[in-house]
């Protein structure tokens, strides 16, 4: 009983927080991130990862990484500085809401 309550409360938590963050709001803050990874999320540059679809969680983390230090690249520890959390969570949401399709040659 115990384990489903936190499990419960977990769940509580995770949800509150993606569902505070706003995808609209984040497409204007990736304007600043569009010359090296795309408004679209598809990379302008070989060196930049393709950000389109990726989870906001680890997008989130990943952006919180650069921002405290434990990560290391020079453009993007300026591109997210003075980034608040909320923008962060934003961004990574919008990010995650486009939509990736495939398809396989035949």
């Amino acid at each position: 009983m115990k384990t489903a309550l936190l499990l419960a409360g977990m769940i509580g938590l995770w949800t509150s927080g993606a569902l505070a963050a706003d995808p609209a709001e984040g497409r204007k803050v990736a304007a600043r991130c569009q010359a090296c990874h795309g408004i679209d999320g598809i990379a302008k540059l070989p060196i930049a990862p393709n950000l389109a679809g990726e989870s906001a969680g680890y997008l989130e983390t990943q952006l919180k990484a650069f921002k405290d230090g434990k990560r290391e690249n020079a453009m993007m520890t300026v591109v997210v500085k003075d980034l608040t959390a909320e923008q962060i969570a934003d961004v990574a949401a919008w990010y995650e809401s486009i939509e990736v399709t495939v398809k396989l040659p035949e």
